[in-house]
């Protein structure tokens, strides 16, 4: 018998967290679980996984969510010496976040939609060293640090400023979803809302969500 892949779990819905649990195969064993970055640092060091599971949008750390969690365990190894490897998974599939997270040294993304014999073999792949994608996104990545990196770059540059969770929020906000939507979609409340899209304008030097969302349709991020 060949020892269990050990698993980190990192999302901030714990009720998400016992859905993954509940659907990956016994050969997988869950040795930790966080809901936040700072949180899945510790415990990333504390149990020294073969992989973490990681949501890309979580509270803490410097605002960019999964890829701090990434560069907060720069260096973890595993029992055996080898390097902690890290697993994207998301409800996002949005070019911004997939390219941020890989690299931030990510060895792949799926999206939430995946099922859950299809996560056991992408869990198992990336812990043997492989990278791993949802289909769609496979193409998007070789595109992206190919010949369209450069085009990539340009609009990173231009989202610097705004932490993962603000480029949700604008996102839907420059889709015309209302405050309402916005946080029932998210699952964070109306007043956290309002605070993120005064964050965003600030930041933007925009004044309005109109110019927001001509801004957010010049740059192709809709």
């Amino acid at each position: 018998m060949t020892d269990p892949i050990r698993l980190v779990l990192v999302d901030d819905h714990r009720m998400f967290r016992s859905g993954v649990k509940a659907e990956l195969d016994p050969s997988l064993e869950v040795v930790g679980e966080a809901a936040d970055v700072d949180e899945a640092v510790r415990v990333v060091a504390a149990t020294r996984p073969d992989v973490v599971l990681l949501d890309v949008h979580l509270p803490g750390g410097n605002g960019n969510g999964g890829s701090d969690v990434i560069s907060g365990s720069r260096g973890a190894t595993t029992g055996s010496g080898a390097p902690v490897r890290f697993l994207a998974l998301s409800v996002s599939d949005a070019a911004e976040d997939v390219i941020a997270v890989i690299r931030a040294g990510a060895r792949g993304y799926v999206t939430k939609t995946i099922s859950g014999n299809d996560l056991t073999t992408a869990i198992r792949r990336v812990a043997d060293g492989d990278a791993v994608f949802s289909p769609r996104l496979a193409g998007f990545v070789l595109d992206a640090f190919g010949a369209a990196a450069g085009e990539i770059a340009e609009v990173d540059e231009e989202l610097d400023r705004l932490s993962a969770r603000e480029r949700e929020v604008m996102r839907l906000i420059a889709r015309g979803y209302q405050y309402k939507e916005v946080a029932k979609e998210l699952f964070i409340s109306v007043k956290t809302v309002e605070t993120h899209v005064s964050s965003v304008l600030r930041k933007l030097q925009l004044s309005s969500r109109h110019e927001l969302t001509a801004w957010a349709v010049g740059r192709r991020l809709l």
